[in-house]
């Protein structure tokens, strides 16, 4: 007896799945280090309307890149075994649709960042257009995932614009040390296609650092850590962030244990548990802040 065919997704969940619904680490990675800066721009904790404003920007604002992302990459990602059945670059989305999706979040994005201040909403321009310019840096960057930490961290001067109506010196130091933890995680998830992108001639950190990749992660690692905690040392209960600290370093030992072996399980487990070593250093700021 023939075997029923599964029904074919609505286009709803096609759209969910292109940006990348059901796999919310994506997002946590750009949402704990934008929080953290929110509490210490603040000084606690930063009242609901920014918070409100941030979690949902930044919810939007990953899912828009993730639409800009697979309509740039459809060519290359048909060739890679982990992003082949991507809805645009099988073909169930089109290009036009993914973009229409991508500007509808953006534009809602934008609409919860008009209900700041004018440098925010400056700024956000700023953000958008490191985030348009990732996907192409692919091609000709041999680090490119050093534009993404740019991406990934600008809602750090972001939201301190929000909160104060100005960037510091601050703000941007916390922008650097949290570039090299984009820099670890993303080398991490490329170590996984290393193999597909050598063939079809993408550019990687992985491919970049070859066999120093698995020092070199663990170097990105302590170096956030390292910035972090000259950044912040003064404004924190030394305590609570050593604590912090402590967890955070355990951590990068587990993800140096898994990556060692450079396999693609180990690497993409390592990528995806990232977000705890995000929420670690958020937990270290927000309890390290003095109680107001």
């Amino acid at each position: 007896m023939a075997v029923a065919a599964s029904p074919a997704p609505s286009r709803l969940a096609l759209y969910l799945d292109l940006i990348r619904w059901n796999r919310p680490a994506g997002w946590l990675l750009l949402l704990w280090p934008t929080l953290a800066a929110l509490w210490v721009a603040a000084g606690g904790f930063p009242g609901w309307h920014l918070l409100v404003v941030f979690v949902l920007g930044t919810i939007l604002m990953r899912s828009a890149g993730c639409c800009v992302n697979d309509v740039a990459d459809r060519d290359f990602d048909r060739h890679v075994k982990r992003t082949a059945q991507r809805p645009v670059t099988s073909g169930r989305v089109s290009t036009r649709e993914a973009l229409a999706v991508g500007a509808v979040l953006a534009l809602a994005a934008f609409a919860l960042v008009l209900t700041t201040n004018l440098l925010t909403v400056a700024m956000s321009f700023a953000a958008l257009a490191i985030t348009l310019a990732y996907p192409f840096a692919k091609r000709i960057v041999s680090m490119p995932q050093a534009v993404l930490g740019v991406a990934f961290s600008f809602g750090i001067p972001m939201a301190f614009a929000a909160v104060r109506g100005e960037v510091p010196v601050l703000a941007w130091l916390l922008l650097l040390g949290n570039l090299f933890w984009v820099l670890a995680y993303d080398t991490e998830y490329a170590m996984v296609d290393r193999d597909d992108d050598l063939r079809i001639g993408m550019k990687t950190s992985a491919i970049t650092l070859g066999r120093a990749d698995v020092a070199a992660v663990t170097a990105f690692y302590l170096v956030f850590l390292g910035v972090w905690t000259l950044a912040l040392w003064a404004r924190l209960n030394p305590w609570v962030w050593g604590a912090a600290l402590v967890a955070a370093l355990v951590q990068v030992v587990w993800h140096f244990a898994m990556i060692r072996g450079r396999t693609r399980e180990g690497c993409f487990k390592a990528f995806r548990l990232n977000h705890w070593l995000g929420f670690t250093v958020f937990a270290g700021v927000v309890l390290g802040l003095p109680l107001s």
